[in-house]
């Protein structure tokens, strides 16, 4: 539970310079609903389709909503 409180709190500070914060949410299996997430340790585990699907999936959602608040300026 604490991890999820250290994460929160990360991304208050990171919002507060300007960063766009656009998590996933409960839309997949893998990762966490802030985003995709794998932790590999030494790299003895790699990460699973099912987290390179949804790291494709979260870089292409922010890629949009991007690409949509740069046309509309």
């Amino acid at each position: 539970m604490y991890y999820y409180f250290y994460k929160l709190t990360a991304i208050t500070q990171l919002v507060h310079h300007g960063m766009l914060f656009v998590p996933t949410g409960y839309s997949f299996g893998a990762g966490s609903p802030y985003g995709s997430e794998t932790f590999t340790g030494d790299g003895s585990r790699q990460p699973t389709q099912l987290e390179l699907e949804q790291a494709f999936h979260q870089g292409k959602y922010i890629a949009t909503i991007t690409k949509k608040l740069k046309g509309s300026t």
